[in-house]
């Protein structure tokens, strides 16, 4: 048997996050610290006043001398030296965001996630899918694909993908394909209808209300760009699922897919969906019901979204338990929570550590000196004296990059649109073209950059490493950069408001 031959090994997540924290921490010896003052804004959103705090371009300041110095190498008391960065990080936030609340909304998930497993009511529903399914397989693409850039289109589906890969992965697996499959059809398809959505409440529609444009505006335009970007992504990948299912040694998670393939390889293939398997996916899918109502009703975030997987993660144990599925007993429920957090505790790992990123720079407040703040300021004087055309592209450039520090739809548009806008004006360039730019270089890079919470939690779902997906990714990425900037190009032509 020939060994095979090892190429370039891409380095782990870990590693890479390590160096741009490095990268950051140089930065704060190089760029001046700098803030912004702040102010609130009001504006109507289905019927109902919301309000943001937003930063007021004209005030930047950079801070006195010696006010910040560069990063120390340890800072003692709480403080982020570059030695902190991994504790304060995963302590930062609150529970209603990256990176404390996302920790535990991972970690939850996960743990509900393997009480469900633990049942093998996920398994033996998939044999029965592709028992009932043959020579039909390859309508899950389409359809899935839809479906989800429909759900981050309509109510800015993002997390809630990472639970939502831990079924549908495995099934693409077993139905032929492969797990990057299984994450192009969930978390990809999201972040391409967060991109392109005309309604998105944690996105377009607070970019909107800052920037003084009529919320929910401009939704002909938008929803053509949607079904482009859906009709695009969807073709890419069932292209791309065809070869993998032809020859399943081609994929790049091949490798990390065989834990999937044992599963089902290892145990009795026949299938044996019975009365307790089904109840188990109906409380699956009524739990998943009951989440979508209370994230479009009465907007559940991270909290109340995390308490609902529990839910159904206790209730389906309890149904295990009754109904003796896969011989479990009640501290089968207690050892399937643990092992399922366990295995997207990597993932977690991930979240605190990129939020470590930001606060080495000085943090996201656009009120308190930072690292950050000047470099926001710094990219808003590039637009002026350019041509409409090249102003609107670069601030569809400028918010891709942002994106790597800044991830939040909502903290992104709070922190850029006050500046963006108003440079708007001075380019030329509408409003709505600047809150185009802004949700397309938002939502478009969630689907590579490493800091994003959403997409190490649907990786670590997948047991895919970021540096594999990077190399798949790539490609994918550049297509829909030229294709949003297609759609950017157009909509100053056409002088989009």
């Amino acid at each position: 048997m020939k060994e095979k031959k090892k190429g370039i090994q891409m380095p782990h997540t870990y590693v890479i996050i390590f160096f741009v924290v490095l990268f950051a921490a140089l930065l704060t010896y190089l760029v001046p610290a700098g803030m912004f003052e702040t102010k609130e804004v009001t504006y109507e959103h289905s019927g109902a006043e919301e309000s943001r705090t937003v930063l007021i371009p004209e005030s930047f300041t950079t801070a006195e001398e010696g006010a910040r110095e560069g990063t120390s190498l340890f800072e003692p008391g709480g403080g982020a030296g570059l030695l902190n960065y991994v504790f304060e990080g995963l302590v930062s936030g609150d529970k209603w965001g990256s990176a404390v609340g996302v920790v535990a909304f991972i970690l939850i998930i996960g743990g509900a996630f393997g009480i469900i497993m633990r049942t093998r009511a996920v398994e033996e529903g998939i044999l029965s899918v592709i028992d009932r399914t043959k020579g039909r397989e390859v309508l899950i693409i389409p359809v899935m694909f839809f479906l989800f850039s429909l759900g981050g289109a309509v109510f800015g589906m993002g997390e809630e993908a990472i639970a939502f890969a831990m079924i549908l992965v495995p099934l693409v697996i077993a139905l032929g394909y492969d797990a990057i499959t299984g994450i192009m059809i969930t978390y990809v398809a999201t972040q391409i209808g967060f991109g392109t959505s005309w309604m998105n409440p944690f996105g377009v529609a607070i970019a909107q209300g800052v920037s003084d444009v009529p919320v929910l505006s401009g939704t002909p335009f938008r929803m053509t760009m949607w079904l482009v970007f859906t009709a695009v992504g969807t073709f890419y990948t069932w292209k791309y699922a065809s070869k993998i299912r032809r020859d399943p040694t081609q994929s790049l998670s091949y490798e990390s897919d065989q834990y999937f393939r044992d599963d089902f390889d290892h145990k009795e293939m026949k299938v044996n969906f019975r009365t307790g398997h089904m109840l188990v996916i109906l409380t699956v899918v009524l739990g998943v019901a009951w989440i979508i109502w209370g994230v479009v009703q009465h907007a559940y975030y991270i909290p109340e979204i995390a308490s609902q997987f529990f839910t159904i993660g206790l209730v389906a144990g309890i149904i295990g338990v009754l109904f003796r599925l896969n011989n479990m007993k009640v501290n089968d429920i207690a050892e399937g929570f643990a092992q399922g957090a366990k295995d997207l505790l990597p993932a977690a790992l991930v979240v605190g550590m990129a939020k470590g990123i930001v606060i080495i720079l000085g943090g996201d407040d656009p009120t308190s000196a930072s690292v950050l703040n000047t470099i926001l300021h710094s990219a808003g004087q590039l637009f002026e004296g350019v041509p409409e055309v090249i102003s609107a592209w670069f601030m569809f450039v400028f918010q891709s990059i942002f994106n790597f520090f800044v991830v939040s739809g909502s903290g992104q548009a709070a922190l850029t649109m006050p500046l963006m806008a108003p440079l708007a004006d001075i380019a030329g360039v509408t409003r709505q073209v600047a809150v185009l730019a802004f949700q397309l270089g938002d939502g478009l890079t969630n689907i590579i950059v490493p800091t994003s919470a959403a997409l190490m939690g649907t990786l670590g779902a997948a047991r895919l490493d970021w540096g594999k997906w990077f190399a798949f990714i790539i490609k994918f990425q550049l297509l829909l950069f030229g294709l949003a900037s297609v759609f950017i190009i157009a909509a100053v032509l056409i002088n989009f408001s």
